[in-house]
């Protein structure tokens, strides 16, 4: 039966636990007097086991100096926390090689080559790199070898500010797509104000540029096929990035949300192209035919179903579109899911769906933060905002339960990246936020009601070894539910690969059916809730 707003589960509650836990990474936008838009765009963040002990470890993007866009010191090193199972993170970031060059942006972790060990992806303004993990606590910068710089012809390296890993092409090898933003140098770039205030300029004034696809060749290369997949031939100001097989037909189809431009819908058509789909999905604009300041995306489904849904944050004033999947096309219920109030009096970078409470449905995190620093004295707003948090109704509407959820959590604060993971095992998604020139958050989750979990750790062997792209349903006494395997998520970051599921009251899942990117059907029956459990793709 779907709840209703009167919950009686007690309130979803995070305790920040930053200052205890040995992190003192710090985002360094290296912020000039001529305000470059590339200092306020910054902030990816990852949560993934490098190492391979249980346990999440945390990787930051960092800046560079400007105008040289350069790590000129060890205060724009991006920065690798091995977790310590204690509720401590050492810094490991000169022994693992992975301090990074150039003025980095967003980040995506998988594991590329199969060899069983998570590997990074650095998006950024001047340098993109491939990290190759070497399994012994190292990494390897494999860009040039890869063939991944993140070259766009005629336009050269261009501004990325995400990428995401999944198999398009369902050849058991994870792929690459780079979202780029805008055609811009800070060299040349045009430099606005308001009110004799310099600011960051509206993206408007700048043309976009297209995005880049790398397939995996399946010997440590990539091929750039944009062309060929026609992923190339649109151009916009791409933010967001998630990905789904929004019409179930075993092929997994990305979703773009770009900045003051149509969204896009990249339609996998499994031939090896993409068609955008958005203007007749319903996706491309809001309900009013306008375009919003698109930010982080989520593509998930948000009412048990069986259909990924689709999110994403924008700019105050707008409002962050909710597109209710109905079955190959999508109906935008932004005003009657309650979010329109919600969202048009905040600004948001990234967000996350993920079920809080356990209760069995999936919530929204939503990282508040204007985009000017200096946004009173030029808008008369706030530059610092909280974070916000929708708990799912289970009927398509949210309610913001921000205000409850522990002293910390509605500190404002200038949130960019966020990643979702659970730090210490208990079965609850916790959360950590990059945040502009400050220290992050790191959001343990304290919920207490007693409701169960399942999070399911998958193995691929047929297909990719992280399992990315598996769509699962899970059934208990309390009902189905469905999720998929994916770690991109939100704005510019990247999450756990493993897949958690809330069971509510249920302590023992009835049947989890799972099927794998290459259509192996794999079902287990009579599975005890509260564990981490290990799939092996069945061969």
């Amino acid at each position: 039966m779907p709840k209703t707003a009167a919950k009686t589960d007690g309130p979803i509650a995070f305790q920040d636990l930053v200052e205890a836990s040995g992190i003192k990474f710090q985002l360094k936008n290296s912020i000039s007097p001529q305000r470059y838009s590339i200092e306020t765009m910054m902030g990816g963040v990852a949560v993934f086991d490098y190492n391979n002990d249980g346990l999440l470890d945390i990787f930051f993007t960092n800046g560079a100096q400007i105008p040289s866009l350069e790590k000129t010191d060890p205060s724009f090193y991006n920065r690798l926390y091995r977790n310590n199972g204690d509720g401590t993170f050492t810094d490991v970031t000169e022994k693992a090689g992975v301090k990074g060059v150039g003025y980095s942006m967003g980040v995506a972790a998988a594991d590329y080559d199969n060899d069983g060990f998570v590997d990074l992806y650095v998006a950024g303004v001047n340098r993109n790199l491939l990290l190759h993990n070497n399994g012994d606590g190292t990494f390897t910068d494999v860009t040039e070898k890869a063939g991944v710089a993140g070259l766009v012809p005629t336009l050269g390296k261009a501004w990325a500010v995400a990428a995401g890993w999944f198999d398009y092409n369902n050849d058991g090898r994870l792929d690459l797509l780079v979202i780029n933003y805008l055609d811009y140098n800070i060299a040349d770039c045009k430099l606005c104000s308001i009110d004799n205030f310099r600011t960051y300029c509206d993206p408007t004034n700048f043309k976009g540029t297209s995005n880049i696809l790398y397939r995996n060749n399946g010997d440590g290369t990539f091929t750039d096929v944009s062309a060929a997949s026609h992923i190339g031939q649109y151009v916009g100001k791409g933010m967001g990035l998630a990905f789904a097989d929004y019409d179930n037909d075993g092929f997994t189809d990305v979703f773009v949300s770009n900045d003051t431009f149509p969204n896009f819908l990249l339609h996998n058509n499994g031939d090896g192209t993409f068609k955008d789909v958005a203007l007749e999905t319903g996706t491309a604009y809001t309900s009013t035919g306008d375009v919003v300041a698109g930010m982080g995306a989520e593509f998930r489904d948000l009412n048990n179903d069986g259909l990924p849904d689709i999110f994403h944050t924008a700019m105050f004033g707008n409002t962050f579109p909710l597109y209710k999947n109905t079955g190959g096309q999508f109906d935008d219920i932004t005003e009657v899911s309650g979010m329109t109030t919600f969202s048009r009096r905040m600004t948001a970078w990234s967000t996350g769906a993920f079920d809080f409470d356990n209760d069995g449905y999936k919530d929204l995190f939503i990282g508040g933060g204007a985009i000017l620093d200096n946004e009173m004295e030029a808008l008369h707003r706030p530059s610092l905002l909280p974070n916000g948090l929708l708990r799912n109704n289970g009927n398509f509407t949210f309610t913001d339960v921000g205000p409850g959820a522990g002293s910390s959590f509605m500190v404002p604060k200038a949130h960019r990246g966020a990643a979702f993971g659970d730090f210490n095992n208990d079965g609850k998604i916790d959360i950590v936020v990059n945040i502009l020139n400050d220290k992050p958050q790191l959001f343990v989750n304290r919920t207490s009601n007693g409701n169960h979990w399942l999070i399911l750790k998958l193995v691929g062997t047929k297909d990719n070894r992280d399992g990315l792209g598996t769509k699962i349903k899970v059934t208990t006494a309390e009902g189905v539910q469905y999720n998929h395997a994916t770690t991109t998520v939100g704005y510019s970051s990247s999450s756990d690969k493993r897949v958690h599921f809330g069971l509510g009251k249920a302590a023992v899942v009835d049947k989890i059916e799972l099927q794998w990117p290459t259509g192996v059907k794999q079902v287990l029956t009579h599975v005890k809730a509260d564990q981490i459990l290990t799939v092996v793709e069945g061969r």
